[in-house]
């Protein structure tokens, strides 16, 4: 019996399933425009001298520095480093510094250094290439070490790769430099594609954290009224001030504006925080990326008990309030510490309760509950999940375990068991990630399903984990609408929006009367998601009193993604949000406008072809295919798209050479073998479809086949 294979050509269809923002990057280089309200550092510093003797000593005060003898640590003596065959050197020229490296054409030039970056563990240099753009060298100054290296050594990103040095997502006003200046705005002209960018101080000065200070200056004199810097109140027992002006800068997150919000403003409102996603957390909720702290901090339990940064960390120097473990027995003592009342008196900082050594590193309160990752090969960074060691739950979730990180010659088993004898009951539901990381993992059981939809419903988790659990359950999720009632009321911001996203089962006519009251919520983060989930379910249905409020959500979604027009990801949102809105001319030229950011970008590439084949353009289909395999060869996705645009034409055997090049790319993929089993399968042989069909499932048993394909299998030869 023969396989339908117009049914099965159906089944290759390209189809774009979800399109996510995440972040989680000659016009001269502006400099300090005497922005409105800012007086700067100095000025500060002649009343509140010890904590300026302290904040120039600072990570702050070295965040970004003009390059003399005393801010450039680099050795800039003739020297040079080598790497994939490209000879960078190094030297100075009448008091200036400069680098010739290969640049964006691939030939070797001289640029010069016109910041600093850093001052521990390593220095980095920004440079200015055209169109006012500066870069961050991928070449960075060891100050332990004293020796430059290379911060990616196993990476090869030519001149054209978004990747390369002179790439966009090496480029410092796109992704840096809003958390490094005080008072920045940075001024890019997309029609232009130029910066000129502007700040009220060139690195993070007073101002940055605690607002403009010209009409506190002026109370000072005329000590009339009250003092304005009354109205931020920073320090222990103010959580939420100290983590809307410390959180936008220590997160991964996406900005709503090109200007910085004034210090202190509502983090929700200028900024999209990244979710607990796989390419950036464990399933346990472990940093894996560098994610800056803020999602780690909002995970543990010290947030929910209203702990804040500076309980821990001295704002001005920037170091820790007290040394070693003292930091943590201010509060875990056999003492407590009355401002946290629901604190277990106990002696912590003991072999009874470490089990190890006392004095060793092994004993320090850090060492197990803040385990560290090194970013950049030489900049450890600390977890500020502060969460208990689960060897096991570590284990399932395919984290690592911090335990057997030091006992390497044990395994999580093993580990589990020590915990245990050493203590039988534990606080573990506070970090049970079972249900989010099977789901993460790929199990879309009807159970699973159920288990992350209780975890979401559950108000005592955490609620970006609660937010992240809504983003991944999207529209696989169970919520019935009393369900999606609940969430849609959260009193989290993060969980609002998130949940406007995991309604798309729920009857159109219910979805938009769920959303239609987040148009007018407080939050500029969801209203804008209201607004897009709107526009995907069709605004015909919004009754005309709500269209004032629908345009303006709209409209802030669209400013906010404009503000970071010179990053591929908006486009690919803009392109998304057109998409969803029928608006074809539109999304073909938000997609190729990311392409033309970034090559690689794949996802933009697939759906441009998507498009092409849709509106009767199957040559654009196979052009796109093909410039996007140009800039990603061995890409898995593009490949087997390109596979599926021959499959549908009836070209078979071209087809199958496509897949065969997607095994060969990745062979761990089970969808590379459904693929191919379909191609066999459409030119009538069974036993190479058979073969295939079983070596996805041997990848991962379970994996679903086409009906069609089923059929096909199970007929009679």
């Amino acid at each position: 019996m023969g396989m339908d294979r117009q049914m099965l050509m159906l089944r290759l269809r390209l189809i774009v399933a979800a399109l996510l923002c995440v972040l989680a990057i000659p016009v001269a280089w502006a400099g300090e425009a005497g922005s409105a309200g800012f007086i700067g550092s100095a000025a500060c510093a002649d009343c509140h001298a010890s904590e300026a003797t302290a904040w120039a000593r600072s990570d702050h005060a070295w965040a970004l520095k003009l390059p003399d003898a005393q801010s450039v640590l680099g050795d800039f003596d003739a020297t040079s480093i080598t790497h994939n065959g490209v000879v960078t050197r190094f030297t100075t020229r009448d008091g200036k510094y400069y680098v010739e490296t290969e640049g964006a054409d691939g030939k070797a030039a001289v640029f010069e250094v016109r910041y600093t970056v850093g001052h521990r563990p390593l220095q980095q240099y920004l440079v200015e290439t055209d169109k006012g753009r500066l870069q961050v060298l991928d070449l960075a100054w060891d100050v332990n070490a004293k020796t430059w290296f290379h911060l990616y050594p196993d990476q090869h990103a030519p001149p054209g790769d978004g990747l390369h040095w002179t790439g966009s997502y090496k480029n410092w006003q796109a992704r840096c430099a809003t958390c490094h200046q005080t008072g920045f705005d940075k001024g890019f002209d997309f029609p232009a594609r130029t910066y000129k960018s502007h700040w009220a101080e060139l690195t993070v000065g007073c101002e940055a954290c605690h607002g403009p200070g010209e009409a506190h200056a002026g109370w000072v004199k005329s000590q009339a009224g009250q003092d304005p810097y009354k109205k931020l109140v920073l320090g222990p027992g103010h959580q939420a001030a100290e983590l809307d002006v410390c959180g936008p800068c220590h997160a991964r997150r996406e900005a709503f504006s090109q200007v910085q919000p004034p210090a202190g403003s509502a983090f929700d409102d200028h900024y999209a925080l990244a979710m607990l996603t796989p390419d950036l957390y464990f399933p346990d909720g472990q940093q894996r990326d560098e994610v800056f702290i803020l999602g780690s901090f909002l995970q543990s339990k010290m947030k929910a008990k209203g702990v804040t940064c500076s309980n821990c960390h001295e704002p001005h120097g920037g170091g820790l309030v007290a040394e070693g473990n003292a930091v943590c027995t201010q509060c875990h003592s056999p003492a407590g510490n009355d401002a946290f009342p629901s604190l277990r008196k106990a002696e912590f900082d003991s072999p009874e309760h470490h089990h190890h050594k006392a004095g060793s590193t092994a004993a320090q309160c850090v060492t197990c509950h803040m385990p560290e990752r090194s970013y950049m090969l030489v900049d450890p960074r600390r977890d500020h999940f502060f969460r208990r060691p689960d060897p096991l739950k570590s284990k399932a979730s395919g984290a690592p375990d911090v335990c057997t990180g030091c006992h390497s010659g044990k395994t999580a088993d093993w580990a589990a068991e020590q915990i245990l004898a050493w203590k039988p009951a534990g606080d573990r539901d506070w970090q049970d990630r079972s249900a989010f990381a099977a789901f993460t993992n790929g199990d879309r059981s009807a159970k699973a399903i159920a288990d992350l939809t209780s975890y979401i419903l559950d108000t005592q988790r955490p609620a970006i984990a609660r937010a992240t659990a809504l983003t991944a359950l999207g529209s696989a999720g169970s919520l019935t609408v009393s369900d999606a009632e609940r969430v849609l009321q959260d009193k989290d911001p993060m969980v609002r929006a998130a949940a406007t996203g995991a309604l798309r089962q729920i009857a159109v006519q219910d979805r938009i009367a769920l959303l239609m009251p987040l148009l007018n919520d407080p939050s500029r983060g969801v209203r804008q998601q209201a607004a897009v989930e709107i526009a995907g379910a069709g605004v015909a249905m919004l009754p005309a009193s709500d269209d004032a409020a629908y345009r303006k959500g709209l409209r802030e979604f669209i400013e906010a993604r404009m503000a970071n027009a010179d990053t591929p990801e908006s486009h690919v949102a803009l392109g998304g949000l057109a998409l969803s809105r029928r608006q074809w001319d539109e999304a073909q030229q938000a997609f190729t406008t990311a392409t033309g950011i970034d090559p690689q970008m794949t996802s933009a590439w697939l759906v441009l072809a998507q498009l092409a084949e849709a509106r009767g353009n199957v040559k654009g289909a196979e052009e796109a295919l093909t410039s996007g395999l140009a800039a990603s060869p061995s890409n898995v996705d593009m490949l087997l798209a390109r596979g599926d645009l021959d499959a549908r034409r009836q070209q078979f055997d071209a087809a199958l050479g496509w897949y065969r090049r997607a095994q060969a790319a990745d062979p761990g993929r089970p969808d590379v073998w459904v693929a191919s089993a379909i191609g066999f399968a459409l030119k009538g042989d069974r036993v190479a479809a058979a073969t295939a069909a079983q070596r996805a499932r041997d990848l991962a048993p379970g994996t679903a086949l086409p009906p069609e394909l089923e059929q096909f299998l199970a007929s009679p030869q």
